[in-house]
């Protein structure tokens, strides 16, 4: 889960996909008034892959995962292009 490598696009894509889900997700609990449990819900369920896609990417760009403790820091190298070629963390995922 937290081993490997991930692309800027496999990230970003995963960023968009939870920002519109949770959209759909708060906006279905206001028109219902289901109160927050759905969105609890939702961000326990996201909690562990948000951060293992996140620490795969910094792995991508040669950086250790404990880069997402800093978050102003590590948006910077969120989207920074990988490093080419194998590193520490596996092999580029661009070259396959």
């Amino acid at each position: 889960m937290f081993g490997g490598r991930a692309r800027r696009k496999e990230y970003w894509f995963f960023a968009l996909f939870v920002g519109i889900f949770t959209f759909f997700v708060v906006f279905i609990e206001e028109l219902l008034a289901l109160g927050d449990a759905p969105g609890t819900l939702l961000n326990f369920a996201l909690f562990l892959p948000s951060i293992a896609v996140g620490v795969r990417r910094l792995h991508d760009t040669g950086r250790s995962g404990w880069w997402l403790l800093l978050p102003i820091v590590n948006l910077v190298f969120l989207v920074q292009d990988g490093q080419k070629g194998s590193n520490n963390y596996g092999h580029d995922p661009k070259r396959g």
